[in-house]
């Protein structure tokens, strides 16, 4: 090749023009770029020889840009579709001199290297074979003219949605098409499942593109900063997948509860109880009522109690919509944020709950106790009540100690009694402090927790609701009647003179808490060890725990002298299946609490809390079980001093991020000055991670 001769090359991926100026070794050519620079090329480097004829045969690297000046003006991409047209009636190719002869009518160096850039930039019109250049067949242009103008909308789409993410990056008001929204799921899945996330280099791709680092975090500032998350997201409800919100055939199905409701296939066998005072206890939030309480005074003068259900398969058929939903759910899920109802709230609340001074359906458990506390009778009715008193806890004790209502009076006296008998029956009775912790969302996620005491009005219902899950697990034991049974096996307890050489009070509930078994569901009933009964079923929270809710069904189908709607065998699946979705439900109950408990020390930081060092989790490690005592919490902390079970020490948090689950406490001794509380900040920082135990 000679001295001077104008050659395109493709230069670290760019196509550029070089002026030949020497041979280099054997094969290579030393040659020279439109800014003076030398480069090495090989003759496999070169796309194209520009060949010029007379005076302008031989090219200097001064005279490139000025020749790339005139190659411009040919350079109309349009101007190929009319070439096309007049060479695809013969099936003619081409070449850059002839085509520049086409649509030029003259062939030199400037108008057939404008022909070969048009050629060799085309995707639509011509197809290049070795250096002949095909036209496309009709068919074939009509399809990559498609396929070019949908590439341009989504490039289009894609410079929209980045506009917009600026904005929006910068304070500004935008609107989120369906298209964006489905771009931004990317980064939300690489938030919550980050190097697993299938479309991870797409949302890499956007936090480069707002200058971001590319990690999980990141991503998760990024959605707070646009506004679709909020700084508190529940990441790990979202990646439960538990849904949210209902879907529409389910709102419209809890609506025909109203206006076209399925018969009471109970009929006349719906006892008519509205004359009974029945007496709803919840806390003043609850908006489920699934139990009220009544006294009824027999004709001899003795007490019957009643505990009147929630019937809630009043309103459903097995297998319909809101069945299959509320089964895929297996729970409702109580967050400190709200509540995730197992039905439509306005079913849940409406005419599934107890509501005071309106006559509701019920499934009611007459019960009978004997001088020491034992059932000596017992009948279970579905019913019609009219609840007369919605009270809270706080109610109750005040009209205990006022002595304002016999019936609460007698409540509270049978309550007594059968606590005393469970106990005579082997109860286990533990007595650790439980937290509330409650996050008002409409109002700055106004946060509280709250010790929540052990009121005597909290025992009373709660011993109302275990009778009831006794009486009912004895009624389908006597009539065969499969339903699920709660027990738990009997735990291996410290012995007694060990437990009494614990300090009493949390630190000896906490040693007998750590020795229970975990409880279970099942179809044949055992011996629940903890309420020290031999067989137990839970059937009193039917509007929020599906397993009560096949109970419900059983039981009434069995009062009316039908088949019962499952088998045991469809049981076992059906609890079998549920039990993912309770496990789930437990999990991200359990993570909210925790991470808004961290949350709530964070807000907190300067508190200096009281805790009780409650038990060694990893003696060799240091690794202690502390409870906050204002709060409630058990908390993990390495103590690197001596300390015995049960000391009492003073505690604040030093750092804590409840995103990463990590909480950094320092022990504060009494006394202590200002800059010896300093020193001891920065020697003795204690490293602890809340678990929750």
């Amino acid at each position: 090749m000679e001295k001077g001769t104008l050659v395109e090359v493709k230069l670290h991926g760019d196509r550029r023009l070089v002026v030949i100026d020497r041979p280099e070794g054997k094969k290579h050519f030393q040659a020279i770029d439109e800014n003076g620079n030398t480069h090495t090329i090989h003759p496999r480097e070169i796309n194209y020889i520009i060949k010029a004829s007379g005076e302008n045969a031989s090219f200097t690297y001064s005279k490139i840009p000025s020749f790339l000046k005139q190659v411009e003006n040919f350079l109309d991409p349009s101007s190929l579709e009319v070439a096309w047209e007049i060479l695809i009636e013969d099936n003619q190719p081409t070449n850059p001199n002839d085509l520049a002869n086409l649509l030029f009518s003259e062939i030199s160096a400037v108008t057939s290297y404008a022909s070969y850039c048009l050629l060799s930039s085309d995707k639509i019109y011509f197809k290049q074979k070795g250096d002949l250049y095909e036209p496309r067949s009709n068919s074939q242009v009509s399809e990559l003219k498609h396929q070019a103008e949908a590439a341009a909308q989504r490039a289009k789409l894609i410079e929209e949605f980045q506009n917009k993410l600026t904005t929006k990056l910068a304070g500004g008001e935008v609107e989120w098409t369906t298209s964006d929204r489905s771009r931004l799921d990317c980064l939300e899945r690489y938030a919550l499942n980050g190097d697993e996330a299938s479309d991870k280099a797409a949302a890499q791709e956007l936090l480069s593109f707002a200058k971001r680092p590319k990690n999980e975090q990141a991503a998760f500032q990024m959605l707070v900063d646009l506004g679709i998350w909020s700084e508190h997201e529940n990441l790990n409800l979202l990646r439960s997948q538990i849904p949210i919100r209902f879907a529409n055939e389910l709102i419209a199905a809890a609506q025909e509860c109203f206006t076209a409701p399925i018969p009471d296939y109970m009929g006349d066998l719906r006892r008519d109880l509205t004359h009974l005072h029945v007496y709803t206890i919840d806390d003043i939030s609850t908006t489920e009522i699934d139990d009220g309480l009544s006294i009824e005074t027999l004709a001899d003068g003795r007490k019957r109690i009643w505990i009147h259900i929630a019937d809630p398969t009043r309103w459903l058929d097995p297998d319909s919509p809101l069945d299959r939903d509320a089964r895929k759910r297996g729970t409702s899920i109580y967050l400190p944020t709200g509540v995730i109802p197992m039905f439509p709230i306005e079913l849940a609340a409406g005419p599934m709950s107890l509501i005071e001074n309106k006559v509701c359906h019920a499934v009611s458990f007459a019960v009978d106790l004997d001088e020491v506390g034992a059932i000596s009778h017992y009948e279970i009715v579905t019913s019609l009540v009219k609840p007369n008193y919605r009270l809270t806890y706080e109610d109750v004790e005040e009209m205990l100690q006022l002595g304002v209502e016999d019936d609460l009076d007698r409540l509270a006296d049978f309550a007594r009694l059968r606590k005393k008998w469970r106990v005579d029956q082997g109860a286990i009775e533990i007595h650790l402090p439980d937290t509330s912790v409650k996050v008002d969302s409409k109002n700055g996620d106004r946060l509280t927790l709250e010790l929540m005491e052990d009121t005597f009005s909290r025992q009373l219902v709660a011993e109302m609701m275990i009778l009831a899950g006794e009486v009912a697990a004895k009624f389908a034991q006597t009539n065969n009647i499969p339903i699920p049974y709660r027990y738990q096996e009997q735990p291996e307890l410290p012995p007694l003179d060990t437990l009494m050489q614990l300090p009493s009070g949390p630190v000896r509930e906490f040693a007998i808490c750590r020795c229970m078994t975990k409880g279970s569901l099942g179809l044949y009933a055992s011996r629940h060890a903890g309420l020290g009964l031999d067989a137990y079923a839970q059937v009193t929270s039917p509007i929020r725990r599906y397993s009560d809710l096949l109970a419900h069904w059983q039981i009434k189908a069995f009062l009316r002298g039908e088949p019962l709607p499952f088998t045991a065998e469809m049981l076992t699946a059906i609890l079998q299946a549920i039990d993912p979705a309770i496990w789930d439900a437990n999990q991200v109950e359990r993570q909210s609490v925790k991470y808004w408990s961290l949350e709530y020390l964070r807000r907190n930081k300067d508190v200096v809390w009281e805790a009780l060092m409650l038990d060694w989790l990893r003696e060799n490690e240091k690794l202690a079980l502390v409870l906050i005592e204002d709060l409630g919490l058990k908390l993990p902390m390495r103590i690197n001093r001596q300390i015995q079970v049960g000391d009492n020490l003073q505690i604040r948090t030093s750092d804590v991020d409840p995103r990463k689950d990590i909480i950094y406490f320092q022990e504060v001794q009494q006394s202590t000055s200002p800059l010896e509380m300093e020193m001891e900040r920065n020697s003795d920082r204690l490293e602890s991670e809340y678990a929750t135990l």
